[in-house]
């Protein structure tokens, strides 16, 4: 084909449409089979649609993994420039993508129930990627609000209450909604999510979760064994998993953790540099459990760094009130000795030395005294030295180099002390799922919509905007390894374990030049994109080609 200079070809001949990373987004859902499966178990209007709620929710997956950081009513925008019908199917075009069709899909969805509805679409993940789902890791996290919601209603329908609450991004004057996953470790796929109110308590929540649906995730997808931080582990949630297997931290605040940890970990702490445990078996909440108590370097290097500041800090207070102590004035012998004794009850890290009391003459007059005058009255001060306390300098590091990790699970056959560290270590695994929801470029950044129910709708829409994203990495470093293949990383070196985000990254400039009748052109296209779509399958070979 042969374009000429100066030609009288008018720019409704031809447009061109950034096509980028959005195909790989638009395969692993059809991949997954998510669309289809919206589509089998929603009812929709088939008189008035122009799109399925599958296609729908695909439109708010692809915006949120747009990362143009474009709100959702501004779908249509994003999608201008994009291939819609490569992308979403025959005759849809941006307009149909409206807030309209959006929000009537939200409604849907959460007539239906998220939770419901998104707990189907991870159990058909995990299937189809063959995934072995034996850990789950569950937390939860905070995303602040815009716009006034029904922070002053108790809604008994279950419709989430945005109010204030304890907020992971230290906006405690903002209203919140709670996010609760429980992810594989895998991939890092959310098996469940949950919209709490904001005000909610992790505590509560995690004994509701265990109440609800542990269950069905060991029907669906074949759970064994629940981790979860120091929230689980209460009294009253441990007794009602008395069925279940799990794994937990131990709150630092438990007499028994602390009293367990000082006998330890001077044992573990032998050689600093290497990690160390041991296992010791005991009854907390009538439950029987084995506790593994953790020492780790790293821990140790943070826990001295901090508290040296602090003891710098609090050192440097200490004595200047013991100073300020020291300079006044007491009646008699025996309020100072009352003042020194609530002054010690005050100290930290401070330790007082020999001290005593003086008692210092005091004249009426002016001027130096006359030889041989006696005094008039006599004044009592306080007089020593304040040391450091090693000793609690050194339980302090003890408590923050050390941590206890509790499982219901007594055969160490079954369960490891090393599997048990690794599936606590794995909890970052939910924490990376929050971080990646939490990036300014989501579609989260600017959480608003008309009404709670609504709010409760696109939370389960961003979560599967992170099952498509986690699914989407698993299966590029599954299909490099098996084809002891790689992928040319930031600086060009090879990669087995590329991370998706860079992926994304590297398919930019990727755009469909369409021409008048003439069949659509990829450019742009390298050797290393078309490598990769080879070993992802056909599905995505299809949509980087001319006839996507």
């Amino acid at each position: 084909m042969h374009i000429e200079t100066g030609s009288k070809a008018s720019p409704q001949h031809y447009s061109s449409q950034a096509l980028e990373h959005l195909g790989l987004v638009a395969g692993m859902y059809d991949e997954l089979g998510l669309g289809e499966l919206i589509d089998r178990v929603m009812v929709q209007d088939e008189s008035s649609r122009i799109i399925s709620l599958g296609q729908s929710v695909k439109a708010m997956v692809l915006n949120g993994l747009g990362f143009a950081h474009r709100a959702l009513y501004l779908t249509p925008l994003f999608f201008k420039d994009k291939p819609v019908e490569r992308l979403l199917g025959p005759g849809i075009e941006a307009e149909h993508l409206n807030d309209d069709v959006l929000g009537r899909t939200l409604d849907r969805i959460y007539a239906y129930g998220p939770t419901q509805l998104y707990a189907q679409l991870a159990a058909q993940t995990v299937q189809r990627l063959g995934l072995l789902c034996r850990f789950g890791h569950l937390d939860s996290t905070s995303f602040h609000v815009d716009g006034d919601y029904n922070s002053d209603i108790e809604d008994p329908t279950g419709v989430i209450r945005i109010t204030q609450g304890y907020s992971r991004d230290h906006r405690a004057d903002l209203n919140q909604v709670v996010l609760q996953l429980l992810c594989e470790r895998q991939a890092g796929i959310p098996l469940l999510m949950e919209a709490l109110s904001g005000n909610n308590s992790d505590k509560t929540s995690f004994r509701k979760t265990v109440n609800a649906y542990l269950d069905q995730l060991q029907a669906d997808v074949g759970l064994e064994i629940l981790m979860a931080d120091s929230a689980l582990y209460t009294r009253d949630t441990l007794q009602a998993m008395d069925t279940y297997a799990w794994i937990s931290r131990v709150p630092e605040t438990l007499t028994l953790a602390c009293e367990m940890i000082h006998a330890v970990a001077p044992m573990l702490m032998h050689k600093p540099t290497q990690e160390a445990c041991c296992t010791l078996g005991t009854v907390y909440g009538e439950v029987r459990q084995r506790w593994v108590v953790v020492y780790s370097p790293q821990a140790r290097q943070r826990a001295l760094k901090r508290l040296n500041k602090h003891c710098l800090t609090q050192g440097k207070a200490e004595l200047k009130a013991f100073e300020r102590l020291c300079n006044t004035d007491f009646a008699c012998e025996a309020d100072a000795l009352k003042a020194l004794e609530r002054f010690e009850h005050t100290l930290k890290i401070g330790l007082l030395g020999e001290t005593c009391i003086e008692a210092l003459p005091r004249y009426h007059s002016q001027g130096r005294p006359a030889r041989g005058q006696a005094p008039d009255f006599y004044v009592y001060r306080i007089s020593g030295a304040l040391a450091s306390q090693v000793q609690e300098h050194q339980r302090r590091l003890e408590r923050k180099s050390c941590f206890i990790l509790a499982t219901n699970q007594l055969d160490d056959s079954l369960l490891s002390e090393a599997e048990l560290i690794a599936a606590y270590k794995d909890q970052q695994t939910v924490e990376r799922g929050f971080r990646f929801l939490k990036d300014p470029m989501f579609m989260a950044a600017t959480l608003y919509l008309k009404k709670p129910e609504r709010i409760m709708a696109l939370m389960m829409v961003m979560t599967l905007c992170l099952l498509v994203y986690a699914a989407l990495e698993h299966r590029i470093r599954e299909s490099l390894k098996a084809q002891q293949a790689t992928f040319p990383d930031q600086k060009g070196q090879p990669s087995a374990r590329p991370t998706a985000r860079w992926v994304f990254q590297s398919f930019k400039g990727i755009h469909v030049l369409v021409i008048a009748q003439v069949r659509p052109l990829v450019l742009n296209m390298q050797h290393h994109h078309h490598a990769l779509l080879e070993l992802l399958g056909w599905r995505y070979v299809a949509l980087y080609s001319g006839s996507g």
